[in-house]
């Protein structure tokens, strides 16, 4: 990787310049030995594929039941927009709006978002709005909260399994998938690809 560019350290600001840092290379601070660039092996390759796999993983999980409830001759099943629909119904719109947007909307356009960034760097070529996108993915990544939402959904299973019999859906495991997913996609990433190939152009 033919790295050659000037970086300001994070904790010090001594400047520096980055010079033909090997993939899987780890450039640190000479006056602080603070970490300024380190490279992750097949970073590309990883993200995209893991991305791609989130994806999948994403439509399996809204595709699909989250929970089957059998009692005696009441039988139901929902989905996670069903569950959002079943909320707005009871006129607990706002706990809806909340599960809506951190256990689908967000997490979408997350994906979506690492996409548009990984796919023109896979064909060499610089991300549109990279900026835009990098700001715009910070600002909602709090919100994609898929840990929280399952560990809500395995509260009321707890619950419920004490009344009736409760069936874990397709859907509730390929989204415990995606949450390890989403976390593997984030520790693979390497930012500074996407940088470079910016100032490159």
């Amino acid at each position: 990787m033919n790295d050659n560019f000037l970086m300001a350290c994070h904790e010090c600001d001594l400047l520096h310049r980055i010079d033909g840092l090997p993939e899987g290379g780890t450039s640190v601070c000479s006056r602080c030995g603070a970490i300024l660039v380190s490279h992750k092996r097949d970073s590309l390759d990883r993200s995209l594929a893991l991305t791609l796999t989130g994806l999948i993983l994403f439509v399996m999980a809204n595709a699909y039941p989250i929970l089957e409830i059998k009692s005696g001759s009441l039988y139901q099943s929902t989905t996670i927009i069903g569950s959002v629909e079943v909320l707005f119904a009871g006129g607990t719109w706002e706990i809806g709006l909340l599960v809506f947007f951190t256990a689908f909307f967000f997490p979408l356009l997350d994906l979506i978002s690492r996409l548009c960034i990984l796919i023109p760097l896979k064909m060499n070529k610089s991300p549109w709005k990279l900026s835009f996108i990098v700001s715009f993915m910070q600002s909602i990544n709090p919100w994609g909260m898929t840990d929280v939402f399952m560990l809500g959904v395995l509260v009321s299973v707890v619950k419920l399994v004490k009344m009736m019999k409760v069936i874990p859906g397709i859907s509730l495991f390929a989204f415990v998938m995606l949450i390890f997913v989403l976390a593997g996609i984030a520790s693979a990433f390497d930012p500074h690809l996407a940088w470079e190939k910016e100032e490159k152009e």
